[in-house]
């Protein structure tokens, strides 16, 4: 079992940064890969970025290429998504995840993921 806690949601302005934070509990975060996905209103929820078990594979989605990067520490049990150049588009309810270590292709799939957190809510003001 892992639970999920996200923080560093909050209101920014466009072209602002924001770090979100995800801390795991349980002593086999290291054998997971993490993921970022986000849900605006009315849109279906959409991956972000991932980041392999080890740390050294990262996924993103195209749309924040070059923006947004992600990053683990296991020895403290948290996942990170550092969000630069931040747009109004940006704005939605952030999850992280957790997905037993897989291939290139599920890591982009919410569905495959086993565990998720609450959610932290992310708002950029034009």
């Amino acid at each position: 079992q892992v639970q999920l806690v996200e923080r560093g949601g909050g209101l920014v302005q466009a072209g602002g940064s924001l770090r979100l934070s995800c801390a795991a509990s349980g002593r086999t975060f290291n054998i997971y890969d993490m993921g970022w996905f986000r849900q605006a209103p009315g849109n279906e929820r959409e991956f972000v970025a991932a980041v392999s078990w080890s740390g050294g594979t990262t996924y993103y989605a195209d749309f924040v290429k070059g923006r947004f990067t992600i990053s683990r520490d296991n020895a403290k049990n948290t996942v990170y998504l550092q969000m630069n150049s931040l747009k109004p588009e940006d704005t939605a309810v952030y999850y992280c995840a957790a997905i037993k270590s897989t291939n290139s292709y599920n890591i982009k799939l919410g569905y495959k993921y086993d565990y998720w957190g609450q959610g932290t809510q992310v708002t950029v003001s034009s």
